[in-house]
């Protein structure tokens, strides 16, 4: 059995920006055996529902930046996700939401300070932390079609 960081929003825990879900039936049945550590960097750092949120890039490199107000809200997602991976250091696999300013792996959008679409292949502020420390990070739609899962 390994660890794996999933996503909650994907568990079917109501913590979008939103209030709501993203629950994929899919993932939790490619996770049955495994040890599923939830988490969800926004909702602990700001509660659910919340403004949204972009990484942006800025003078002074990429951040995550409010939408209703330009406030920059990367340094709590950030601390949270150092916490996390610290309170964890046995997490074998992340499987990020895609998509996701904090939890896409390689799917998270990334634009300019004029809202124009820069890249659409970034990992978020979480899933960076994971990558930065060696943990094998997948977002959650290529985690469902990928044809096998390893067990360590």
């Amino acid at each position: 059995m390994k660890k794996v960081a999933v996503s909650a929003c994907l568990l079917g825990k109501k913590c979008r920006y939103d209030a709501t879900d993203n629950r994929n039936d899919a993932v939790i049945k490619k996770l049955a055996g495994d040890e599923v550590i939830p988490f969800c960097p926004e909702d602990f750092a700001f509660g659910s529902p919340r403004p949204t949120m972009d990484l942006t890039e800025t003078p002074r490199g990429i951040k995550a930046l409010s939408n209703r107000d330009g406030t920059d809200l990367g340094c709590e997602v950030e601390a949270y996700a150092e916490h996390f991976f610290n309170e964890h250091p046995d997490i074998a696999l992340f499987v990020g939401k895609d998509r996701s300013p904090s939890c896409g792996v390689c799917s998270a959008k990334l634009y300019n300070r004029d809202k124009v679409l820069v890249s659409d292949k970034e990992a978020g502020l979480m899933a960076k932390e994971a990558l930065r420390r060696g943990i094998e990070s997948v977002d959650a739609e290529v985690f469902v079609t990928h044809p096998c899962k390893e067990k360590k």
